[in-house]
């Protein structure tokens, strides 16, 4: 019974149809919105592989300005994860489907209004996410936010 079910199993993934629709969902797909900063080098806003979108890291870019919004940490913090939310929403994702998040940031005194920011996006079942602080990020950039999303 065992080598039965085996062996329709393995007919079942070595067909061709079965095959070339996992090879369809596992395909790259570029993510970009005009809601989000436009890329600053070579590299995409996000890419989805199956059902798992990784998004760049996000500093404070005004998308509409291309200025950076740094009045204060908290507001800075604010256009990083709105940046999210626009790839993410472009991506049909939203921070619920957040599964990993990153934070760099300049000087880890900033922290505690990062992450009362940061809060109010992740209010119930938050993500694993690491904080780093780092020597410099891209355009003066106090605080970037990468993260990984599953459906």
């Amino acid at each position: 019974m065992k080598y039965i079910f085996l062996t329709l199993v393995l007919a079942l993934v070595l067909h061709p149809t079965f095959a070339q629709k996992n090879k369809k969902t596992m395909e790259k797909q570029i993510i970009l919105t005009n809601d989000a900063p436009q890329p600053i080098g070579p590299y995409s806003q996000a890419v989805l592989m199956g059902n798992t979108l990784y998004v760049s890291g996000q500093i404070a870019l005004n998308p509409q300005t291309g200025q950076m919004e740094q009045t204060d940490i908290k507001a800075e913090t604010q256009r990083v994860l709105e940046n999210l939310k626009a790839v993410l929403t472009a991506a049909g994702y939203g921070f619920e489907h957040v599964a990993k998040c990153t934070i760099y940031c300049t000087n880890l005194g900033d922290f505690a209004a990062i992450n009362e920011m940061y809060g109010s996006y992740f209010a119930s079942n938050p993500p694993a996410r690491e904080t780093v602080q780092v020597s410099a990020l891209p355009k003066g950039a106090k605080v970037e936010i990468s993260v990984v999303a599953v459906k």
